[in-house]
């Protein structure tokens, strides 16, 4: 189906940070799959997993007992907050969960009337019809029929209308500590403070989206550890596989409560080939090394973008985002942009508010971080002369 417009450019293999189009050029990858490859492109570990257990098993069904999902599962609950874990392959499928976990905990509870999940403008979970209905993106509901309900969009970061808007029949809060698809933007720790504050005395469920920002892209596990706050529903996905499909609904004991025996289910979730392979990924990105590592590339980069947007002002117009997950809200098109880092062979994503996004892999090395900022910079200097042109 003709739902994508792609790039011309088709890549044939990967190693580490760089991607090798079929013609042989070789491109510094900061999209990483759109923070998916958070080891790089055929992570040697990774790769073993994948071979060592393709050699035994790929599937069974949820019917059987599979050990590999009960040692990620306690992976998982013992770095976070949840007692409990689904396993999906994808993050829409870790949103759909976590939006049933949380109205089935309320009707559970005797409170049917408890469906709303409140979200916010800018939000991305994912394309199913409930994922699309909780971010509220009118250009990706447009044409699949009537607003499903239960759902409302507030503005962004507006604790005055969330206030408002929580009510008898409200089931949870669902937001990303920073905005992916949105343009990068960061919930600040007093508002996810202020935002866990608002839970507990609503007895709302509180569901972070750390699809994108978890897993240590912001320089922690999860991007909610810098406030010091826990969620009672997560979902998890994209570098949990390292480039494989699996992810994950994490819950407290409590708030998975409703999800009993029959209520949810998935035929590949949690498949043994999956899970050997998120075992795999886990033991590096929660390892102390990585996360400092994050940290200090993260540094090194918000440190050269001020620069750059001090020399580039009529292009770069502000920096935003977390830890190796960074926005550049433009003053040109992003779109022009975009290609114009193409031309430097420099892979970046787009994102919403005139952003373009870096997300490269979170083992990304000093040095490739500094080609980065050159090829950037050149970048910048291309999209200059091209308004000049233009003007």
């Amino acid at each position: 189906m003709g739902v994508y417009n792609r790039t011309p450019l088709a890549f044939e293999r990967g190693e580490g940070a760089r991607l090798f189009t079929t013609d042989g050029e070789a491109y510094l990858d900061c999209m990483a799959g759109i923070a998916v490859n958070a080891l790089g492109h055929a992570n040697p570990k990774l790769v073993q997993a994948v071979k060592d257990q393709a050699e035994k098993l790929w599937h069974v069904s949820n019917i059987f007992t599979i050990p590999g999902q009960e040692k990620l599962a306690k992976v998982l609950t013992d770095a976070t907050f949840a007692d409990v874990v689904f396993f999906t392959n994808s993050g829409a499928e870790a949103v759909e969960c976590a939006i049933k976990t949380a109205r089935k905990y309320h009707w559970a509870k005797g409170h049917p009337e408890r469906i709303d999940i409140i979200g916010f403008d800018g939000s991305f979970h994912g394309r199913t019809l409930a994922a699309v209905n909780a971010s509220g993106n009118a250009s990706y509901l447009e044409g699949f029929g009537p607003p499903m309900p239960g759902f409302i969009q507030l503005p962004f970061d507006d604790m005055e209308a969330l206030k408002a808007a929580v009510g008898p029949t409200t089931a949870a809060i669902i937001v990303e500590p920073v905005q992916g698809e949105g343009g990068a933007r960061c919930l600040s720790v007093e508002s996810l403070r202020a935002l866990r504050q608002l839970c507990d005395e609503t007895g709302t469920l509180l569901i972070l989206d750390e699809i994108q920002c978890g897993l240590g892209r912001t320089g922690k596990l999860f991007a909610s550890e810098w406030a010091g706050i826990e969620p009672d529903i997560m979902a998890v996905a994209k570098a949990l596989g390292g480039g494989f499909p699996v992810g994950a609904c994490l819950a407290t004991a409590e708030a998975g409560s409703g999800m009993t025996v029959g209520s949810h289910g998935s035929t590949y979730g949690g498949n043994p080939l999956a899970m050997a392979v998120g075992l795999a990924a886990m033991e590096e990105l929660n390892s102390p090394e990585l996360l400092a590592h994050v940290r200090e590339v993260a540094g090194y980069f918000t440190q050269q973008f001020e620069g750059l947007k001090t020399r580039f002002p009529d292009v770069v117009a502000d920096i935003r985002g977390k830890g190796l997950l960074i926005g550049l809200k433009l003053v040109t098109p992003n779109r022009e942009f975009m290609q114009h880092a193409r031309d430097q062979h420099l892979l970046i994503a787009g994102g919403g508010d005139n952003c373009v996004r870096l997300l490269p892999p979170l083992n990304l090395t000093l040095e490739e971080a500094r080609e980065a900022v050159e090829k950037l910079e050149r970048a910048c200097e291309a999209a200059r002369a091209q308004a000049k042109a233009a003007a």
